[in-house]
């Protein structure tokens, strides 16, 4: 696991890569774009440029998660790097409608277009490769960080991909078919794609945002710690959330009624190292303890039936 200082150098590096790399892209892409009279290639270029956008909100993001918990935020301020994947989402979700709405105003304009000049798919052929190097080392740099907002850069950066790929697709067919209306056509195809990546990007941010899980296997896990420690029992009202890719955890346990206070704190504190083994990145673990047999009903969280299936 890394320390909060390491994560802050990893996110901190994937940032500038991001800008540098598609800063670069952008400028090629629209450029040549222009030249070439592609209307496909300057809109991949245009969401090359909403990436650099991207990564320089991931920088002022690094800024904001590194600085300590504080009066007003005693849980910190890991939670702006979600904030900043949900607002990632509503930029490229504006990006691919404003795509759309341009690709399909140029199909319909009646005006008499150019096919795309050949030098555009060597341009094309340089962007594939190298938006499938970006998304690796995003891929790698935000699983080692375990970072959301990096994650889903990489995850727009394989869509970038494959986006760049349908370009050449469409730059193939122009030329083949001699029609120039297969650009405009694949320029619309981009803008739905991207759409397609925004809400998803979206669905994950908010699922976070809300304390939720779309996953039961660490709930399982806790579950598996408590009974694997010996005087705990009866795990429930389990509830965990992520802040900034680490685990908060709250948790309650049945001891023996007759225990004493130092004897039942030994066995939540046995739970905690055995939760703490079984799953990674967790900062934090709040076992409340409670004598067997107390049924009092609980409003929120987890039990052990709700692993059942």
């Amino acid at each position: 696991m890394l320390s909060h200082e390491s994560k802050i150098k990893t996110i901190k590096k994937a940032s500038v890569i991001t800008v540098a790399g598609n800063l670069f892209l952008s400028l090629l892409k629209i450029i040549f774009g222009i030249l070439s009279n592609s209307s496909a290639l300057v809109a991949d270029g245009i969401d090359s440029a909403a990436d650099v956008l991207v990564g320089i909100i991931a920088l002022v993001v690094v800024r904001v998660i590194s600085k300590p918990a504080d009066k007003t935020h005693p849980w910190g301020h890991g939670r702006a790097e979600t904030v900043a994947a949900a607002i990632l989402s509503f930029i490229l979700f504006f990006v691919g409608a404003q795509l759309i709405v341009n690709g399909v105003s140029d199909f319909f304009s009646g005006e008499q277009k150019i096919a795309p000049a050949q030098f555009a798919l060597a341009v094309t052929a340089v962007s594939i490769a190298a938006k499938i190097l970006l998304a690796a080392n995003q891929y790698m740099l935000g699983k080692r960080a375990d970072s959301a907002m990096i994650k889903a850069n990489a995850k727009n950066m394989a869509s970038d991909a494959l986006v760049s790929v349908s370009v050449l697709a469409g730059l193939l067919i122009s030329f083949a078919t001699g029609s120039a209306y297969a650009d405009s056509v694949i320029a619309v195809l981009i803008g739905a794609w991207i759409i397609k990546t925004a809400v998803g990007i979206f669905l994950e941010s908010n699922l976070e945002l809300m304390d939720g899980s779309d996953n039961l296997e660490p709930y399982r896990a806790v579950v598996e710690a408590v009974n694997a420690v010996e005087g705990a029992s009866n795990p429930h009202r389990a509830r965990m959330r992520r802040i900034s890719g680490f685990w908060d955890i709250d948790l309650d346990i049945g001891v023996n009624p007759k225990c004493t206070v130092s004897e039942a704190h030994a066995i939540a504190s046995r739970v905690e190292d055995e939760i703490k083994r079984r799953i990674e990145n967790v900062f934090d673990a709040v076992i409340h303890v409670e004598p067997w047999g107390d049924e009092t009903s609980e409003a929120y969280g987890l039990s052990e039936d709700d692993m059942e299936g």
